[in-house]
């Protein structure tokens, strides 16, 4: 009770009152005023408000350190509200986009299965020589490549045709091709081929025959393609012609291309660009000879494995440096990579299809081509590059002995250490697949073009027809109006001729927006031509016509900014002040299965060496656009085992704003890649292995096997390039194949 009534008795005295009053007026000044207290420190009382200013008058009071400025307790709130909001409407449109993308697939998926019920679905199997229309055409032909067998098929009633597409040996020409010998000390053979196709087998979806001058009423099968290559039947146990381990293909290889020595630059040139392009920034990365630097691994001339035929170069075999050109009249060379890696197991199906590749590219036109095993070696542990009996070992271990002496090891410390301005953990196989190909390009100057080839694809027809008519249709192409001709897939049954109202088409719907010569970027000095007129229009599509392509494709190159794909983005360099990495004019093609010339890959190495550098699928692509290189994506059949209509087509697979394949709703974007499931060629497609399974006469998905055959015949195969085709060997009953990657 005391203490309730202490504040009473204070009150009660005239000292207390007038304290009361004193702390009344006080509390009340403060509130009245307070906004302009000086304060030097505060407690918190939950506002965020700013500490006030001294009183006027006070200024030369020395005050206290003031706190940082903070929002007010409205902004405070107000702050995180709007980025909350934000938030809520990214996460919203997200969603939006999410289910759109499921609802497209959905929709894809719908029209894939509903097409699947239709008389057209899957007529890509089962096709055989028992169903075969010899006399009905569904593209030019080409009599003079064709003659008749002397001897038919005891599996089929139809002529077989013995197939020579190599141009005949002009008596006036000089110097003349020098025939070769093969594995057996004789010339090589001709495969055969049967004329015409199966009745229901589809026409190409995407690309031509016509437009490549191919001739697409050829139909292979097994037996007669590959027979000479070492391929028997099952059941045929005789003893093969050839023992195919005793062969040395690169000493074939050499012989050939030295008989012919009159027709090529055998030395070749070196890297011209190494002086004459960004030469200050080159200048860490070469040699005082203006070479680049020859401790790498691949330049010690320790380092060959006893008796390799292919020399490993050093830099006495390097020609001088400079732009020397070859020598008028002389015809250019190509080498083709056959890309494979250590642990590979070779199937002897594998081993055929090197065979012919060597025979029908090489051996057969005198050694315009030779072909090289490129084994990535995995394992960073050999020690290939210190010791020559670890290279031969792994060699050994690795490469079939026909083979050994066509191989060329190398590894991703080979590629680390001749780049070392790239990130190591970007210059990788899986990354940066062209940087050993620079690598070989620098070592093997003599090539002009060098064919990067997937070791999982599969040409069904004759090898050096289908190169060569993709290289005569680049050739021929104008530069006009090329890059955007490149962006689409070319659907016949809708683009019309391709010269004439594909072209006005593709030109019509671009508008201003087409490149024309090199880009205009100050961290790029190109190395290509100018245009020989200021607008595209005023060139009647004569500039091009006649030079060779530095790059040729065999699918869509396409704009891979704003088009999901999973790798549009992987570039790093090529910037300054003004310009962000991002921000680089690109360009990408799905599959690095091309073709591409010195002049490309030494600036590519160039480029490199500055410590500019761009993903596998985008850097070939690219690296011609800023330059101003000739790039063509040739049109070559592509089938469906599907019966879509061509507008179908170009709805999925050329969805961008002007009918593009890349950009906004590209079929390669991220979740979009399950539409080329039913295609002949992408590395996520199924029929390519299920057609070639029962092509080499094995089940697959209930088609093929020797009962099968027996009832429908043996299947044949159109020209046609397919990948992805892998472990190709024999299948039990009721075997079914199919793609195990996700598609998003």
């Amino acid at each position: 009770m005391m203490l309730a009534v202490q504040p009473r008795r204070l009150l009660a005295r005239p000292k207390g009152l007038l304290l009361f009053a004193i702390f009344t007026a006080t509390l009340y000044w403060i509130l009245l005023h307070g906004s302009a207290t000086p304060q030097t420190t505060r407690l918190f009382d939950g506002s965020s408000s700013p500490a006030p200013a001294p009183l006027q008058g006070d200024t030369d009071t020395k005050q206290a350190p003031l706190p940082a400025t903070k929002p007010s307790s409205d902004e405070n709130y107000r702050q995180p509200e709007a980025e909350v909001q934000q938030k809520t409407e990214e996460e919203r449109k997200k969603k939006e986009e999410e289910e759109r993308e499921e609802d497209l697939r959905d929709q894809f998926d719908r029209e894939y299965e509903d097409l699947a019920k239709e008389p057209g679905a899957n007529k890509l199997y089962g096709q055989t020589l028992n169903t075969l229309e010899p006399t009905k055409k569904r593209s030019r032909t080409i009599p003079e490549h064709l003659k008749p067998a002397k001897d038919k098929a005891y599996f089929s009633d139809h002529q077989p045709y013995i197939y020579n597409p190599y141009p005949k040996n002009n008596e006036k020409s000089k110097p003349k091709q020098v025939p070769c010998e093969g594995p057996d000390g004789a010339q090589p053979g001709d495969i055969q081929v049967f004329l015409g196709q199966p009745a229901e087998f589809p026409e190409p979806g995407f690309g031509s025959y016509d437009v490549l001058g191919m001739d697409g009423n050829l139909c292979y099968e097994r037996e007669t393609r590959l027979s000479i290559y070492g391929y028997q039947t099952d059941n045929d146990t005789s003893r093969p012609l050839v023992n195919w381990d005793k062969v040395h293909w690169g000493r074939l290889q050499e012989k050939c291309a030295q008989k012919n020595k009159a027709r090529f630059d055998m030395q070749g040139h070196s890297n011209p660009y190494l002086a004459t392009v960004y030469s200050r920034q080159n200048a860490s990365a070469l040699s005082p000879n203006g070479l680049i630097n020859t401790e790498s691994p691949f330049h010690s001339d320790d380092l060959k494995p006893a008796g390799r035929a292919l020399r490993q170069r050093n830099v006495r075999d390097q020609p001088k440096s400079g732009t020397s050109k070859q020598m008028p009249g002389s015809e250019a060379r190509t080498a083709v990579l056959l890309r494979t890696y250590t642990g590979k197991q070779y199937s002897d199906n594998d081993q055929q299809v090197i065979r012919s590749l060597i025979t029908e590219l090489s051996l057969r036109t005198g050694g315009q081509y030779q072909v090289f095993l490129f084994v990535h070696v995995k394992d960073t542990a050999y020690a290939i590059w210190d010791d020559e009996a670890t290279y031969q070992w792994v060699l050994d271990q690795n490469v079939p002995p026909e083979f050994r002496d066509i191989a060329v090891l190398w590894n991703d410390e080979a590629t680390q250490t001749m780049y070392p301005k790239i990130d190591p953990k970007k210059a990788t196989v899986h990354v940066s697949q062209w940087l050993s190909v620079q690598k070989f390009a620098q070592e093997f100057p003599e090539f002009e073009y060098i064919w990067n080839w997937e070791i999982d694809a599969r040409v069904t027809g004759h090898n050096y027809d289908f190169v060569e008519k993709l290289a005569t249709f680049a050739k021929r192409q104008p530069r006009r109006g090329l890059w955007e001709r490149n962006e689409r897939y070319y659907i016949p049954s809708i683009h019309g001729d391709y010269d004439t109202t594909f072209r006005e088409e593709v030109e019509r719907v671009s508008g201003k927006d087409t490149v024309w010569g090199p880009l205009k970027l100050p961290f790029v000095n190109p190395v290509g031509p100018k245009p020989p007129v200021a607008k595209p229009e005023d060139d009647n599509y004569k500039w091009g016509v006649g030079e060779e392509a530095d790059l040729i494709t065999v699918a869509p190159i396409f704009n891979p900014i704003n088009s999901s794909w999973i790798s549009g983005n992987e570039l790093w360099g090529f910037n300054d002040s003004t310009h962000e990495t991002t921000d680089l004019p690109r360009r990408a093609t799905i599959v690095t299965h091309s073709r591409v010339s010195k002049r490309l890959l030494d600036i590519m190495h160039v480029e490199n060496l500055r410590g500019n550098h761009i993903s596998s699928e985008m850097v070939t692509q690219t690296i011609a656009l800023l330059h101003g290189l000739k790039a063509v994506y040739a049109p070559m059949p592509v089938f469906f085992d599907r019966p879509w209509k061509g507008k179908d087509l170009a709805r999925w697979f050329n969805g961008g704003p002007k009918g593009e394949s890349g950009g906004i709703g590209s079929a390669m974007g991220w979740g979009r890649e399950a539409r080329y499931r039913g295609t002949t060629w992408y590395y996520r497609a199924n029929p390519p292995q299920r057609m070639y399974l029962n092509f080499m006469g094995w089940e697959d998905t209930d088609v093929g096997g020797k009962l099968w055959e027996e009832d429908h015949g043996r299947p044949c195969l159109p020209p046609m390039l397919l990948h992805p085709v892998k472990d190709i060997e024999p299948t039990e009953p009721g075997y079914k194949s199919e793609s195990n990657l996700p598609y998003s």
